[in-house]
């Protein structure tokens, strides 16, 4: 009885509701006046009761009102304070960086849109830190402060809400400007983080940049970009689900293992789930259009899939992807050429449609973009089942390909469906494949492949069961070549 009074008075105190008169209809009915009296309370209690509202702070969220620095000071309370949730009504605030502290969940209500403001005459976001070790990665995984959202070492914090993020003035380079930004979130050796149910816009060059962040949930997240969507960077313990993202010119969902922490770390215990990735045009999903109005299908420019590296220092452990759907973009990508351990994978569960390059894409190579003293890498367990795939693209098939001495080993796949285009010619059957050691792993510096299903070179231990592939116009190279390929188990396959 003591917290249904408790509820009361804070409904009473958050709603200006005056129950003077009514005790009568609480205290009859065996008690049913209660339960509806604490039913009404709760339903009525709004989210951000006992919160941060960011405009008792001085945000005006008119759209054309800096509010960065409200925003900043509401989260400096919660935090004073122990920590709490940092409100965000209907309302639009444009901003520079905000700096995340722990114990702080910032909450972006429905009709609310956290705006990436422009920078103006040498005033925007926090400088980019210095980085010893960004050569090893591009500009944009070496550095986090600028960014809309930043938080490093940071513990138990959450971005949550119906609303939106809008990366307007976020630059999608990684030529970066004097107080310019270009990631909508940044988050450094943070744990116990979660990001759920907000939408993004115009990202920047990422929408979400995670490293060396573990217990990390994404969950429920709309992404229209133009960059990559989420790079989950040397991080442990992940689960992302139930999240669509549109990216027609990068990555959709990506993980990575680079050397921006100055040393090796895993990307490990990931799962990836019910998740859905494109390349439309930017802004298409969000406004519901799906819109292909001015790019032809093209196998180096529509990207939006889910891939592994192509950084890959640290190495990718126990991952699982699984009921996850493709459409007009590029297919999986598994890379591992800077020196790391690739191991422990399943991928089932997978639809894709009208996939631009190679549907399939494992590499094991030698680029090494790291410290001279780390050794080719190693790619071993992994295993492909229950794919279906529809009008991939004609040109590159299905790649898998280590290096000598190298191999890809123990890789299985089973219950394998494709549709490839067709339309290669007997002379491209002939062409000798380069081995690409060095070259950036991407299907399309490939060129056209002498076989349109698989090209497999370089696997020790290969079983293959339940695969079958077909054309939709007639192809004239072989459907499957195998060059270096030992201890191979090749059952019902087809055509072969």
């Amino acid at each position: 009885m003591k917290n249904l009074f408790v509820l009361l008075s804070s409904y009473m105190a958050i709603t200006g509701t005056n129950l003077q008169g009514h005790s009568g209809m609480f205290l009859q009915n065996d008690g049913k006046g209660f339960e509806l009296a604490a039913r009404m309370a709760r339903r009525q209690l709004p989210s951000h009761a006992g919160g941060y509202n960011v405009r008792d702070f001085g945000a005006k969220g008119d759209g054309v009102t800096i509010d960065g620095d409200a925003i900043n000071k509401a989260i400096e309370a919660a935090a004073a304070a122990g920590g709490g949730t940092v409100y965000f009504p209907a309302g639009n605030y444009p901003s520079y960086t905000i700096r995340l502290k722990s114990n702080i969940s910032l909450y972006i209500d429905q009709g609310a849109t956290l705006i990436a403001a422009s920078p103006v005459s040498g005033t925007g976001y926090d400088k980019p830190e210095p980085n010893p070790y960004g050569q090893y990665q591009d500009f944009g995984h070496s550095h986090w402060k600028n960014s809309l959202i930043y938080g490093e070492g940071l513990h138990d914090i959450s971005i949550m809400g119906p609303g939106m993020i809008w990366g307007k003035g976020l630059t999608r380079s990684t030529n970066v400007p004097e107080g310019g930004g270009n990631k909508s979130i940044a988050l450094k050796l943070c744990h116990n983080v979660t990001i759920r149910d907000v939408s993004v816009l115009h990202g920047g060059h990422f929408a979400i940049l995670a490293t060396g962040v573990d217990n990390l949930t994404i969950d429920n997240m709309r992404v229209d970009t133009d960059r990559d969507g989420f790079d989950i960077d040397c991080c442990k313990n992940v689960r992302v689900s139930n999240c669509t993202v549109n990216s027609p010119f990068d990555d959709g969902i990506c993980l990575k293992s680079s050397f921006g922490l100055g040393y090796s770390k895993a990307t490990e215990n990931v799962t990836i789930t019910n998740c859905q990735v494109s390349g439309y045009d930017e802004g298409s999903l969000l406004d519901g259009t799906f819109r292909r109005s001015w790019r032809k299908y093209s196998d180096s420019t529509t990207t939006g899939r889910i891939k592994m590296g192509t950084e890959s220092n640290g190495g990718f452990k126990n991952v699982t992807i699984s009921n996850c759907v493709f459409e007009y973009s590029r297919g999986l990508a598994l890379e591992t050429v800077d020196g790391a351990i690739l191991e422990d994978v399943t991928i089932s569960n997978i639809t894709m449609r009208d996939i631009v390059n190679s549907p399939i894409f494992i590499r094991l190579g030698a680029r090494m973009r790291g410290p001279d003293s780390i050794p080719v890498g190693v790619c071993r367990r992994i295993i492909l089942s229950d794919i279906v795939i529809y009008n991939a693209d004609w040109r590159h098939g299905c790649i898998i390909s280590g290096l000598p001495g190298h191999p890809i080993e123990d890789l299985q796949m089973s219950n394998i469906r494709i549709y490839f285009k067709g339309g290669g010619t007997a002379d491209l059957a002939k062409r000798d494949v380069p081995e690409f050691e060095k070259d950036y792993p991407e299907p399309y510096r490939w060129g056209k492949m002498p076989a349109w299903g698989f090209f497999l070179r370089h696997i020790k231990g290969l079983d293959m069961h339940d695969v079958k592939v077909s054309t939709l116009t007639p192809d004239a190279r072989p459907a499957f070549i195998f060059k270096d390929v030992g201890d191979k188990t090749i059952n019902r396959v087809s055509p072969i």
